[in-house]
């Protein structure tokens, strides 16, 4: 009996082969945190480009001075597709809108979507928008442009793919207003 307590105590205090355990149960959790972090840091990434590109798009439409056509729209799709990833589909509408005191309401003067993806914004539309919008004076005009990016992400560790969506409100820099070549723009 008492070679066989010796023998238990041994194997009690015997410590090889606890690392090789040790690391069968906690690698694969050490996997899982790595990926999970690298898929929530590029998430999150991505919604910066997202922030950052349709804050650029906004800034190019603010600064013309001529009217726009919608080859031009087009482009703006493509400048986001650059800024964001090239992979990634991107929609977007762009819309000039503009404050009637006499209807006491927010106004759209012409809406476009690159590609016509999305739908024309109406007044109906506008009007379920109206808390994103800053108070504007009587006739002044505003450029929303929305974006819409999905991100899929590399692996699945809960995050399943999201619609990350942006809402710019500019002001034209040069002149009262953006005008869309077809539409009236006095």
């Amino acid at each position: 009996m008492h070679a066989f307590r010796n023998h238990l105590t041994r194997f009690h205090r015997d410590e090889r082969g606890s690392v090789v355990a040790e690391m069968v149960i906690t690698l694969p959790l050490l996997i899982w945190a790595y990926m999970a972090m690298y898929v929530y840091w590029d998430a999150f990434r991505m919604v910066n480009s997202v922030q950052k590109a349709t804050y650029t798009v906004s800034d190019m439409v603010s600064r013309e001075m001529l009217p726009i056509n919608t080859a031009y729209i087009d482009g703006l799709r493509s400048s986001m597709n650059y800024l964001v990833r090239e992979d990634t589909t991107v929609k977007m509408r762009v819309t000039s809108v503009t404050y009637s005191q006499i209807n006491s309401r927010y106004e759209v003067h012409w809406s476009r979507s690159p590609g016509n993806v999305m739908p024309q914004l109406t007044n109906a539309n506008l009007a379920a928008m109206t808390s994103k919008i800053p108070i504007l004076a009587d006739g002044d005009f505003v450029i929303l442009i929305e974006t819409w990016v999905t991100y899929t992400p590399l692996f699945d560790v809960g995050l399943d793919n999201t619609e990350m969506s942006q809402f710019i409100v500019t002001r034209p820099r040069f002149v009262p207003k953006i005008c869309l070549i077809g539409m009236a723009c006095t």
